[in-house]
């Protein structure tokens, strides 16, 4: 599977119908309540089947999951698609039902939001040639009272640039553009030679990652370096590492990205305000960004 060009998306307009799903690991009802809750005020939400299952560590059994995601792409009348939490078990479906959900996207393109084992479906929204937003999830927007930030790049705008990044390589030029590409390390080396895997070439590729110790990220980062999948990839720009502390060695997760990351070549910016901390502000994948050396990164399409 190859990548198509990423055609705009229909912005989000108040009282469309939105799917809620678990695709991945099991929810919290209260929590999810309290996302749906707040969805509610300005959407009208479709919950999910399989939304509050459980079986062992995954929300439902894998026919159930992939159910939901096949019922919100074939239904036209839902315009947006938001996993509930992340967790574990999108890389399961994968093979069965990827194929499938390429072709219903490409029919009745509307966008994903999401991260975390989400990134295995954005790769899927990727090969459709389809825009998605790595951005909070339901849960996190009853936690959180909302994110207004995410509504208005659901609805259309354009993120707001980031600025005050750590530059750690500056590469050739005073800045380079790519399309937006990535999301959580862990994920992206598992899709690594498979089917689903993502298409990094002429990409800015964001990465984060949670609760992986520091060897285990040289590991994936040199995987994916020894695979040729970094080849072409323009930029980085680093999230956060949430819990990737150093261990009895010593050797820190900066130490290991700067050592993997510096020698491509690219340009190289750290601290960029998205992953499984506090804040998880909104991105495009599929759109054009640029990345500016002093420490910028300057976002310049949104779904539309």
């Amino acid at each position: 599977m190859t990548a198509r060009a990423f055609a705009a998306l229909s912005p989000l307009r108040p009282g469309d119908a939105v799917a809620v799903i678990s695709p991945s690991g099991p929810v919290d009802h209260a929590e999810l309540d309290a996302g749906v809750a707040h969805h509610e005020g300005r959407y009208r939400v479709r919950l999910g089947a399989s939304a509050r299952g459980r079986h062992g560590f995954l929300a439902g059994h894998d026919d159930a999951r992939a159910a939901d995601i096949t019922a919100a792409l074939e239904d036209r009348s839902l315009r947006a698609v938001h996993a509930a939490r992340g967790g574990y078990g999108l890389t399961r479906l994968l093979d069965d039902h990827a194929h499938r959900w390429i072709e219903l996207l490409r029919r009745d393109p509307k966008p994903l939001v999401g991260f975390s084992d989400v990134t295995a479906l954005h790769a899927v929204w990727s090969l459709a040639g389809v825009r998605s937003i790595h951005g909070a999830m339901v849960l996190a927007l009853g936690r959180r009272g909302g994110d207004a930030e995410l509504v208005s790049v659901l609805e259309g705008a354009t993120p707001e640039p980031w600025t005050g990044l750590a530059t750690w390589s500056e590469g050739p030029a005073p800045s380079v553009r790519g399309r937006a590409m990535g999301g959580n390390l862990s994920l992206l080396a598992a899709l690594q030679g498979t089917a689903s895997q993502l298409p990094l070439q002429d990409s800015v590729l964001f990465l984060e990652d949670v609760g992986e110790a520091p060897y285990r990220i040289d590991r994936m980062l040199t995987s994916l370096r020894s695979s040729g999948a970094l080849r072409g990839v323009r930029a980085v720009v680093l999230g956060e590492f949430t819990r990737c502390d150093a261990r009895d060695d010593g050797v820190t997760v900066e130490r290991v990205l700067r050592e993997r990351l510096s020698t491509l070549g690219v340009p190289v910016l750290a601290g960029a305000p998205f992953g499984h901390g506090e804040h998880h502000r909104p991105w495009v994948q599929g759109a054009e960004v640029t990345v500016r050396r002093d420490g910028v990164v300057v976002f310049e399409e949104g779904l539309s």
